[in-house]
């Protein structure tokens, strides 16, 4: 059997999206590992073809050089190819150093030395999906889309833990990590968490980073009783099992709500200064937000962290009912 090295990307988002490409892999007996940052590896400890998760101990955006001669001293021997999904220089030493036979990759920083089978970089913005899965050769399948999958009790012990019960809460992710142009006004996700609230008698839960704690806690201000404030108090472990268990999530374009979609969970997608045309949620059940054309943005997308006109209209015009009307639409679709 062919033992396959993936080399994984460092945002959330990215790896839920590379899912299809380890599914071919895996479809055509390749046995998988991935080396992964921390932070992400949970996404692939929910992949059931993944046979293991090799932590990677490198900090962010350094070179790290002894420690990847080291974890590559311990790799070699281990794997007959490596996939390497970053675009950088220092993301494909791991399988040269490990003297992998094959290495593919894009073309990325120039490394020619390091990639002995290179796909030529993609232009503009590409449907992620379809860019990871072409590492494995072939079309793009129709349909194709990231499936994640928790058994039950691991359902059963995260909602346990906040004192819910599965499909009896919704769940938000007001974050989004590139900036404020991608994000709904905190006074709108308010508005729709007190709707939830008010229609159901549900709580809505408020999950993200620690760095996103504030913005939940200004969102549960605004709705009283409506809201459970988790970010930064649960494990992404924890997060993912909550947003599978739950009876709807709204999300803006940010990686748990490509989590979401892999679930196939009922959901409420976002867009603002982002375009669903590049990473949409690939779920039958989610609806995607974009108002680009209904108020003809000719700066839309314009993928800026802060909106440059100052209005952020992409976003503050979407009412919190009609993003109601969509989860019950997307709930309709079950």
């Amino acid at each position: 059997m062919k033992r396959s090295l993936v080399v994984a990307p460092q945002w959330i988002g990215d790896a839920v999206m590379s899912e299809p490409l380890l599914a071919r892999l895996a479809s055509r007996g390749e046995q998988i590992s991935v080396a992964a940052l921390p932070w992400v590896a949970p996404v692939y400890r929910a992949m059931p073809q993944v046979r293991d998760v090799i932590l990677l101990p490198f900090a962010h955006g350094r070179l790290d050089a002894l420690a990847r001669w080291r974890l590559a001293r311990e790799l070699r021997g281990r794997f007959d190819a490596a996939y390497v999904l970053p675009n950088s220089l220092k993301s494909a030493l791991l399988p040269w150093l490990a003297s992998i036979p094959l290495r593919a990759g894009y073309l990325g920083e120039a490394r020619y030395g390091l990639l002995n089978r290179r796909l030529a970089n993609a232009d503009g913005r590409p449907p992620m999906v379809a860019y990871y899965s072409a590492l494995a050769g072939g079309e793009a399948r129709p349909g194709e889309r990231p499936r994640l999958q928790f058994d039950a009790e691991a359902l059963a012990a995260a909602t346990a833990e906040v004192g819910v019960a599965p499909g009896a809460y919704w769940v938000f992710a007001p974050g989004a990590e590139y900036g404020p142009a991608k994000r709904w006004p905190p006074a709108h996700f308010a508005a729709l968490a007190k709707l939830l609230h008010s229609g159901s008698g549900l709580p809505v839960l408020l999950l993200g980073s620690a760095k996103e704690a504030a913005l939940c806690d200004e969102i549960a201000a605004q709705a009283p009783g409506a809201c459970k404030v988790l970010a930064g108090k649960t494990s992404l472990d924890s997060a993912m099992a909550l947003i599978a268990a739950a009876r709807g999530v709204v999300s803006n374009d940010s990686g748990l709500m490509h989590v979401a979609a892999a679930f196939g969970v009922p959901q409420a997608a976002l867009f603002g200064s982002s375009s669903p045309e590049h990473t949409p949620p690939l779920n039958a059940r989610a609806r995607v937000l974009w108002l680009k054309e209904e108020l003809q943005l000719d700066c839309a997308p314009c993928f800026d962290r802060v909106c440059r006109l100052g209005h952020t209209r992409c976003l503050t015009e979407i009412s919190p009912e009609r993003v109601q009307a969509a989860l019950t639409s997307a709930q309709a679709d079950g």
